[in-house]
């Protein structure tokens, strides 16, 4: 009896395809080009080779499909979204445009910001208005609705976004006006009520403007999918990856895009999660280079942190303030612009930079031979002799490397460098990058990740994780079994949930019960809602609780939980404490004898997946290890190129040891072990590596 599960994960260069068996723990992998103007293209590719290597039909797959995605943070990055509308109150129609009016560089006179998800052009205001108490003052009429139906059908509009002052506490005026559009128009129509319904009008309407823009991205492309997937006889339904770990029905997601945006790299993190409670190592720190992009995500105590907020489509990926600040729960993570087709270039003052615009799946690095003529992270790695061009996804995907050459040629001559010695810089830099990135998310979290273990994964990540980790202090890097397409294997260890908010501000000592708990019954109502959706028996849905809290005059808030259950379940003292005692651990201090207000509570309805477990029975090695081949290889600027080993994965059994300098080849990926680094190979099949000396002992 078999019990097949599929996963698929579209990256910006590569789309990641993993099949699991649960019953026997069987797994088959497959990585294929992503296809960014057609994206279903790429995953048809992929699945019929997965299933192709698997030996298994369509119709033996009866469980979930469970989906991960970059296309919603690509398309909001690129612009490349549809034409959608937004309608807001009478008055506030340059919302998008002022922004919040922080600078996030004071000194910078020619600062810049992403413009809008939906151009002035497209934005309508309406009179209508509801107080701050949630009493409404004045309702649509049905002539300004009719004016408005009218020039929505006039601008051409795709979708439309509905903002309307104070809808987080009474949504009544929205509801009519999206009922009465979807009815005349025939688009997708989306709330701030539904999508972001909180305080602070900026960051409520940039949610719900993106959440519209990428609704016809996403839309036609799930609905092509499942189409296609029930007409090759695919028994499952899909479930998509949301950006803070769960997953939902396409349906819920179709309506809810903006809840995407870090889907992918969300997967990266769960299936990081669940290396470092078998592996028991706390904490661990994910470290995901793939063709675009690199990720890092620190676990502690077996899970990612959660945040509130996001900002995506920065201006400058280094700014914060430069984006738009989206409110939706996310994995804590940074991301960055360096990944295998990360570009390499000299700017004004002679100095090398690498990313973060990428090559990305086409035309991809200049050794795809796609066309590319800029240097990239990929082609240093394949003319310092870390990656075999011959072996590039086994074999199926040779690399150039004389068109790789003939790309970093023309950066070498500008620096007025060796060759070799560009690429090694190359490599050198966006190590760096890198590690600056995941320094800045430890200082941000209060963590110093100096000695945290590694966990690499990704295309580009163990190639890169060794160098990394000793920039980082660490001793340990993780090379886990099939790395490259972990992002696909953790949506399949994730859960279905959903992370829902309302604001409500009240002192804590003061708070309506029965206008919280009404507030709560309709926030379980939709969590119940949206994971029956996606399959969950009611008795199985838990609830947890928590409240965005702050001392009265303050301006930010903290987030704190409080417990589980079908009800509220902490009194006013009781959150007060907790808030205290987070406060205290945040900023060392506590404010006394200062009213602490609620301002927005929180419910996150979830159901754990049934347990899967690949098969980690790996034979144990006998004696040391065998090379299947050498060749050279150069691991910095200045060195002369060391002849090192290259052994197959395949070939390592668990107890299996050997030393840096030396490559482990799979098909998907290749990981490189610097010298000074020792590998054990463990008994489920992943790659322990130690270092043994300090960097500058080994060069």
């Amino acid at each position: 009896m078999t019990d097949w599960r599929l996963a698929v994960d579209i990256g910006g260069t590569f789309t990641d395809l993993v099949l699991l068996d649960g019953a026997s723990g069987r797994v088959v992998v497959a990585k294929t080009l992503t296809t960014p103007s057609a994206p279903l293209d790429g995953v048809r590719t992929g699945v019929t080779q997965l299933l192709a290597a698997a030996g298994v039909q369509a119709g033996e797959i009866t469980a979930p499909i469970v989906h991960a995605t970059t296309l919603i943070t690509n398309a909001l990055i690129e612009g490349k979204t549809g034409r959608a509308g937004l309608v807001t109150t009478r008055g506030f129609g340059d919302t998008l445009l002022i922004r919040d009016e922080h600078r996030y560089d004071m000194y910078d006179l020619q600062i810049e910001f992403p413009a809008p998800p939906i151009p002035r052009e497209l934005t309508f205001e309406i009179d209508e208005r509801t107080g701050a108490d949630g009493r409404v003052i004045t309702e649509p009429s049905t002539t300004a609705l009719e004016a408005l139906a009218a020039d929505l059908s006039a601008a051409d509009v795709e979708s439309v976004a509905l903002c309307f002052l104070n809808s987080y506490v009474n949504h009544a005026n929205e509801t009519a006006v999206a009922e009465y559009l979807r009815d005349e128009l025939g688009v997708p129509v989306c709330l701030s009520a539904e999508i972001s319904p909180q305080i602070r009008e900026y960051p409520r309407m940039v949610t719900t403007a993106c959440n519209a823009a990428t609704m016809p991205v996403i839309g036609p492309y799930l609905d092509e999918l499942q189409k296609w997937l029930s007409a090759e006889g695919f028994g499952g339904s899909v479930l998509m990856m949301l950006s803070n770990g769960g997953v939902v029905s396409a349906e819920d997601a179709a309506r809810g895009p903006i809840r995407l945006v870090e889907s992918g790299p969300a997967a990266g993190a769960l299936a990081g999660s669940w290396f470092a409670k078998r592996l028991d190592v706390d904490p661990l720190l994910c470290f995901d280079m793939g063709g675009t992009t690199a990720k890092a995500c620190l676990i502690e105590h077996g899970e990612p942190e959660l945040t509130n907020s996001f900002e995506v489509a920065r201006a400058y990926r280094f700014k914060k303030g430069s984006g738009f600040p989206v409110s939706v729960p996310s994995v804590d993570l940074v991301e960055i612009g360096a990944g295998g087709g990360s570009l390499a270039r000299v700017d004004q003052f002679g100095l090398l930079k690498v990313g973060p615009e990428s090559a990305g799946a086409e035309p991809g690095p200049a050794s795809y031979g796609r066309g590319g003529t800029v240097p990239t992270v990929t082609d240093a790695d394949v003319l310092l002799g870390l990656l075999d061009p011959d072996a590039f996804l086994g074999g199926d995907m040779p690399l150039d490397a004389s068109l790789a050459e003939a790309a970093m040629q023309g950066v070498a001559d500008e620096l007025g460098l060796a060759l070799i010695d560009t690429a090694a810089g190359v490599h050198e830099v966006v190590n760096q990058n890198m590690a600056a990135a995941a320094r800045m998310h430890g200082v941000e979290m209060g963590i110093d990740l100096r000695g945290i273990p590694l966990i690499a994964f990704g295309g580009a990540g163990p190639v890169h994780a060794c160098g990394v980790a000793e920039l980082l202090e660490a001793d340990t890097v993780v090379f886990p079994v099939n790395a490259s397409v972990l992002s696909a294997f953790g949506t399949l260890v994730s859960p279905v949930r959903i992370d829902l908010a309302r604001s409500l501000p009240r002192p804590i000592d003061d708070v309506d019960l029965e206008a919280r708990d009404h507030l709560l019954d309709e926030l379980r109502d939709e969590g119940r809602r949206v994971l029956q959706a996606a399959g969950v028996p009611a008795d199985k849905i838990v609830f947890r609780y928590g409240v965005d809290a702050r001392y009265a005059g303050q301006g930010n808030e903290i987030t704190i939980w409080v417990g589980e259950g079908d009800a509220w379940p902490a009194s006013a003292d009781e959150v007060i404490a907790a808030f205290a005692a987070e406060y205290r651990r945040i900023y060392g201090m506590e404010i006394p004898d200062v009213a602490v207000e609620a301002v927005t509570w929180r419910l996150s309805a979830l159901a754990t997946t049934s347990v899967v477990e690949p098969d980690a029975s790996l034979a144990d090695g006998d004696g040391a290890p065998v090379a299947r081949s050498h060749r050279p290889m150069v691991f910095g600027r200045g060195h002369d190129a060391v002849d090192a080993p290259v052994y197959r994965r395949s070939d390592l059994g668990a107890g299996a040891s050997f030393a840096g300098p030396a490559v482990v080849e799979e098909r998907e990926t290749t990981s490189v072990i610097r010298p000074g680094w020792t590998v054990e190979v463990s008994a489920d099949g992943s790659l322990i590596a130690s270092r043994t000396t300090t960097s500058r002992e080994s060069a």
